[in-house]
């Protein structure tokens, strides 16, 4: 059992910054934002912490009446988001851009990167499940905590990967890929086995 409200607060922290991983959105991040001023990328960063934020903070608050109110299991969130994790999966590992037109390709960055990838299913059902165990003021506080460091992170996520070499970088995104695509598989599995009980 846990002492202290600091060592709540790191498990917390801990717990949220595994599940949302920003380190496996930096070549993802990059790519979508190819092309963009600095100024835009910074902005694809707010919008996908922002994005993260909001979604995780709904949930950290409200998250067992709105599971309750509506009927819908984790299951059924784990099917949803690993359909959506998968799509976006296949088009980093394949090299497949979608959509054609730069500005729709600058505003869907931090969209995507914000939720499914950030802020899944898995994200959701731990927020809630944290917000029951470690109370709500220590969970936001950690959530606070994690989405700055995020932020953090996919601001300068092209110079951690400028550091690394475009062609390393290129490898990472697509092995990723295929990374992002099998744990979409592992959910998709997950939810389907939850459901079926």
């Amino acid at each position: 059992m846990m002492d202290t409200p600091l060592s709540v607060l790191f498990y917390a922290f801990a717990t949220l910054f595994i599940i949302l991983d920003p380190l496996l959105s930096i070549p993802i991040f990059v790519g979508l934002t190819e092309g963009c001023r600095p100024e835009e990328k910074a902005q694809q960063a707010w919008l996908a912490v922002r994005v993260a934020g909001v979604i995780l903070t709904v949930f950290l608050l409200f998250g067992l009446t709105i599971f309750d109110l509506l009927g819908i299991s984790p299951a059924s969130f784990k099917v949803a988001g690993g359909i959506l994790l998968l799509i976006l999966g296949m088009q980093v590992a394949l090299g497949v851009e979608f959509p054609h037109d730069l500005k729709a390709k600058q505003n869907i960055a931090g969209v995507l990167i914000g939720t499914p990838l950030l802020c899944g299913p898995g994200a959701i059902t731990t927020i809630t499940l944290l917000s029951t165990k470690c109370g709500i003021p220590i969970t936001a506080a950690a959530l606070v905590l994690c989405l700055a460091v995020t932020w953090l992170i996919l601001r300068y996520a092209a110079d951690i990967l400028r550091i690394l070499g475009e062609t390393v970088t290129d490898i990472m995104g697509r092995v990723l890929g295929m990374f992002l695509a099998a744990i979409a598989v592992k959910l998709i599995a997950e939810g389907v086995t939850g459901l079926a009980i």
